[in-house]
Parts: C-alpha cells; structure tokens; sequence
C-alpha cells in the first residue's frame, strides 16, 4: 500500500474521530430544556410524566393539553368540545379518523405520526400495518417530529415487527430527539450506552433526563450508584434537580385532577 493511500486513510479516520467528538459535544450541550410542545398550551406548564398519563392529546388541532387545563375546563361546563381550539369532540373511532386525517393533508407532523401509532397497534379501525407505520414515522420525523424520531429509534435498535436490527440507525433517531429536548430518546441513549459498557456516557445522559423530570432516569443512577458507577455528588445532584423539575410541573389544577382521578 502506498505512503499515498496510508495518508488518505488515516485522513479519512481522523475527520471520522473529530465528527464524532463534534457529536458528542452537540449531544452533550443542547436538548436540556424541553421542547415547547411539551407545554400545555393553556396554562403553559410543562406537563408531567409519563405525559399520556397526565394529558390528553385533541386531534381537532393536535394539542395536549393538562388534566388540571382539562378539569377547569369541564369544571367552567365545557364538556363535548376541545378546551383549546373548542371544536366539538368526535364521539367514535371513524371520526376521530376523519380528523387525524385532515392534519396529516395539511402536513401536521405530529398528527402524522399519531396516525402511525394507530397503524402500529391496529387502532382507530385500521389494520395493523407496520411498514405504513414506519414510513409515517420517517415522514414525520423529516417535518420535525421528536416522537417520531424515538418511534423510529426503538424500530431500528431493538429490530422489531420485521425490521433488521440497525442500532446505529436508531441511536441516530435518538440523537436527533435528545438534542431537541425529547427526554425519553436521552433517556434511550444513557440506555444504549449501559448496554454497550460505557458506563460514564450513559451517567451523562441519566443525568441531564434525570433533572428534567424523567423518573426513569434517576432510578437508573440509583442502581448505578449502589454499584458505583456513579459517586454521591453526581446522584445528589440529579435527585434535587429531579425534585426540582418535577415541583415545577405541579400546579393547584392539576393536583385536584390527580385527586380527582381525571
């Protein structure tokens, strides 16, 4: 092999190695806040997790909007219509179609990867159809979607329902996600890390899903530190910017729905 070819490929190497160090840092610093969709867009308040558990998703207009903004609003006598853009409620499955269909023509993102979730469970009357599920997800990803990235990250990375197992493919969905404040794809990635020994990143990534809020984060530096791989410090301070950002999430309203089982 020429002195020429030597040189190209250990070129070729380096701008590899400095691409990926440029990812880390990008990783590492951006995606701290959480993106404004995961805010009620009545009382603005981050919603708390799991959010499906805490919210409802409206497909008239594609807003999630708080149980404790769902309660007031039912509490004020608006029942059968959304308490944000008050547009009457559909009552059945085909309805709720027709509307999740009208967003997907206007190039909703969110609506469109809503719709692959039903193709992915078999919902809404549709049958279960995961190619159509993924090509969904890939569209909405592309208009800017973070759920769809995390949907497509766990397609690829576990290789599910028919899919070739590609983990870089679905740790690169997660990275697009986290560094825009999807907690559950930085989650996936202090996961896939664990897994791949490199205890040190995967703290990283805990920690900064951790104190946003994501329970499941801050549990897993628990175990970690109980079999140090992580030091008091680092589990201290996740543990108060855990409490921190889950104080902040709170609200009178939303407190009364809990209690209320709303």
């Amino acid at each position: 092999m020429s002195d020429k070819s030597n040189a190209s490929q250990a070129g070729s190497a380096g701008s590899a190695d400095l691409a990926a160090r440029s990812l880390h840092q990008r990783l590492m610093a951006s995606g701290h806040e959480r993106p404004e969709n995961d805010r009620c867009p009545i009382c603005f308040d981050l919603i708390e997790f799991p959010v499906g558990q805490h919210s409802s998703i409206n497909v008239c207009c594609m807003k999630r909007v708080c149980d404790g903004c769902d309660l007031d609003a039912t509490q004020r006598g608006i029942y059968d219509t959304c308490p944000f853009c008050r547009t009457p409620h559909p009552h059945d499955d085909a309805s709720t179609l027709v509307m999740v269909q009208k967003r997907v023509r206007k190039g909703d993102a969110e609506a469109i990867s809503f719709l692959g979730i039903k193709y992915y469970h078999g919902k809404l009357g549709l049958a279960k159809d995961d190619t159509r599920a993924i090509e969904l997800w890939t569209r909405a990803a592309e208009l800017g979607s973070l759920d769809a990235h995390y949907h497509l990250g766990h397609v690829y990375y576990d290789g599910d329902d028919g899919v070739a197992e590609d983990k870089p493919r679905g740790i690169h969905h997660w990275q697009q996600a986290a560094m825009n404040g999807h907690v559950q794809s930085r989650h996936m990635l202090g996961f896939a890390e664990y897994e791949n020994g490199n205890h040190r990143l995967a703290v990283q990534h805990f920690m900064i899903s951790a104190k946003m809020g994501y329970e499941k984060s801050l549990k897993n530096i628990k175990e970690m530190f109980k079999g140090d791989l992580v030091t008091k410090a680092q589990y201290a301070e996740a543990l108060l910017g855990y409490r921190d950002a889950v104080e902040e999430m709170k609200s009178p309203q939303r407190e009364e729905a809990k209690r209320l089982a709303v």
